[in-house]
């Protein structure tokens, strides 16, 4: 990819056996990066090692519980160990969950939620920032627009987002002179699978009847990758990918209760 040459440098990545994680698997391939790749699944993951091995990058796949805080450490371990030096930790692995509030009849849906989003992103980054500091290395968190504003019937969800964001904003400000970047991706809807993973306000998995987008409404998934690849490389500070993203951010401050209006928009599918 034009301009975003990762050539040599180790990039591990968490949740990488579909969407945006494969994805960006693919793409930090062909932008020369060697790769570690974790993922639960361990036949998909192994597909994906053997799609970037196919794409010339030096490949390892390691299957991961990012919930599991001893897994989270023996990933990077295993990277550090197969490569030697660790430049790029991107923290992608996520559960979602959709449903309004009153109608949740399991409330662990938001402790199962806030384990893999939220402290599966401290794990990692917690094994991994010695080695990303001695490397002046590149720290990515893909988060959500659900992380900038409330979103309805993302509650479960929207809490492990914005649990994100403050967690990076701080830790970005104690990393300041160490050369670690931190950058946080704020995507909007994107084709993936994550809506059939979600979990329901009863606790079971989507499925088949995961939430659907109109055409249109949708981000193709390589075409958010190439963006989140070109903010790692220039260091970006975060990255919010839709331009009604960009705009809420700004009216959040300034007519809050007008952003309520647009994210209630925004789910219920109106223009």
């Amino acid at each position: 990819m034009r301009g975003t040459s990762f050539a040599g440098q180790v990039v591990c990545i968490t949740g990488a056996s579909y969407g945006i994680g494969a994805e960006m698997a693919r793409q930090f391939a062909q932008a020369g990066a060697r790769l570690a790749l974790a993922a639960r699944s361990v036949d998909r993951l192994q597909a994906v090692v053997a799609e970037c091995r196919a794409l010339g990058a030096d490949t390892i796949g390691v299957p991961t519980d990012v919930t599991d805080e001893a897994a989270c450490r023996a990933f990077i371990e295993a990277a550090v160990a197969h490569f030697g030096q660790l430049d790029v930790l991107v923290n992608n692995a996520g559960l979602g969950a959709s449903g309004a509030f009153r109608d949740m009849t399991d409330l662990s849906v938001f402790e199962r939620t806030m384990r893999v989003n939220f402290f599966g992103t401290v794990y990692c980054t917690a094994a991994a920032l010695p080695h990303l500091i001695a490397r002046r290395g590149r720290l990515v968190a893909i988060s959500s627009l659900t992380g900038l504003a409330g979103v309805p019937k993302r509650t479960a969800y929207g809490a492990t987002k914005h649990a994100m964001a403050g967690f990076f904003d701080s830790l970005r400000i104690e990393l300041e002179g160490s050369g670690v970047s931190v950058t946080v991706v704020y995507p909007g809807f994107v084709l993936s699978e994550i809506n059939q993973h979600a979990l329901r306000p009863d606790g079971r998995a989507w499925g088949a009847d995961g939430y659907k987008r109109r055409p249109g409404e949708t981000m193709a998934t390589d075409e958010c990758v190439r963006q989140i690849l070109r903010a790692v490389h220039a260091r970006r500070r975060d990255l919010v990918m839709t331009w009604r993203g960009r705009v809420g951010r700004v009216l959040k401050l300034l007519s809050p209760s007008l952003v309520d209006r647009l994210a209630q928009r925004a789910i219920d599918g109106k223009q």
